[in-house]
């Protein structure tokens, strides 16, 4: 035995091991939270199947689901990037669990990095199955795939921004009922399942700049109309990406 086989290395693991074993466990309490479990696949599930199966709201021309399906992908990253993570974050701050993390070796940057990548990776199991089902039910997707994940990608960053904008400024009973609010208001006027066309025109263009309504409609025009980048709704999402991203960045309170 040669001599140091056992001497101590304390220190912190390297980085890229550290953000991948936050992300796994972060990945892991959202998967196992009842209610993010609802939020996130139950209730798209249930309103994809009960409105693409039940003639309730008028979709215009072609099948219902090559309507509804992009709209409900937008809802399945709203339930995840702004509303789960919203009530997450904002009970782990009050717990103390955010002051305790921020006092570890991880840095406060690469644990927002591992909240944001665990949310990427529920937003793939749930593309995937919700992807499955309206398939199942006769969906016709097209249009270029790069601009669906682009869309994605910036829906996801405008949404954890806010949800961590609002976890990291509201109490924690605040921040539950004002994403859950939240949720509801955008389901029913972001364009999911009801067309903005069937608002008054002056309700339609303050409705199109909401990031659920960007990011439906974004999808829409991609998987269901062919188009190769709807460039407008791209640029709502990255807006709100940008403001909501820096406003959490400025304004977020660990403790």
């Amino acid at each position: 035995m040669s001599a140091g086989t056992y001497t101590p290395r304390p220190g912190a693991a390297p980085l890229p091991r550290m953000i991948a074993a936050q992300t796994a466990l972060e990945t892991r309490m959202l998967l196992r939270n009842g209610e993010q479990l609802l939020l996130t696949v139950i209730i798209p599930t249930l309103l994809l199947v009960l409105f693409s199966a039940v003639d309730i709201v008028d979709t215009g021309s072609g099948a219902s689901v090559d309507f509804l399906a992009p709209g409900i992908l937008a809802l399945a990253v709203m339930s995840t990037a702004f509303t789960g993570q919203a009530i997450a974050t904002g009970f782990e701050r009050r717990y103390g669990v955010l002051k305790r993390l921020g006092a570890s070796p991880l840095p406060r940057w690469a644990l927002m990095t591992a909240k944001t990548l665990s949310v990427l990776v529920t937003e793939v199991l749930q593309i995937v199955l919700l992807a499955a089902i309206a398939l199942a039910l006769g969906w016709s997707p097209q249009g270029n795939p790069l601009a669906v994940l682009l869309l994605l990608v910036l829906g996801t960053a405008a949404f954890s921004g806010l949800g961590l904008l609002m976890a990291g400024t509201l109490k924690a009973e605040a921040t539950l009922a004002a994403a859950n609010l939240v949720f509801l208001l955008l389901l029913v006027g972001g364009g999911v399942i009801v067309p903005l066309e069937k608002f008054p025109d002056a309700v339609q263009s303050v409705l199109g700049l909401l990031p659920v309504s960007a990011l439906s409609e974004g999808l829409r025009d991609v998987l269901q109309h062919g188009a190769s980048m709807p460039w407008a709704q791209a640029g709502i999402l990255a807006v709100w990406a940008v403001l909501g991203l820096g406003a959490a960045a400025r304004f977020f309170h660990w403790e």
